[in-house]
């Protein structure tokens, strides 16, 4: 799952040509198709663990949140890291969330997701 966040990350920063906030982006696609297939608060609850996880992994993500929509919060101190320390957090929360929903609903379904929000990156694999 790693790996995949990784060219989800990579696909987000090329598409919009920034860094730093490829996290937010890529959670809000995500948190999109999940809200449909989850519920809103099935979605909120995972986006949530993922960030409780990655926090631990990535001291810049522990101050971030999740709003009341389930957009991601607090993580403009990420993109003044080191590129290294942005790009571990942004992968951090990517991978995780990723990693629970592989957990849950398994590999194949996750994909299948995974391609609804970025039909124009991911082929079928």
């Amino acid at each position: 799952m790693r790996d995949l966040a990784r060219r989800l990350l990579a696909a987000t920063h090329s598409a919009t040509g920034t860094h730093g906030q490829e996290a937010v982006l890529v959670n809000e696609k995500l948190r999109d198709v999940l809200t449909n297939f989850a519920g809103a608060d099935g979605s909120a609850a995972l986006l949530r663990r993922a960030l409780a996880l990655a926090s631990a992994e990535a001291p810049p993500l522990r101050h971030a949140t999740f709003s009341a929509e389930g957009r991601l919060e607090g993580v403009e101190q990420i993109a003044t890291q080191p590129g290294s320390v942005a790009s571990a957090a942004e992968l951090a929360i990517t991978a995780h969330l990723l990693g629970l929903l592989d957990t849950f609903i398994g590999e194949k379904l996750t994909l299948k997701m995974v391609r609804e929000a970025w039909p124009e990156t991911l082929s079928e694999e």
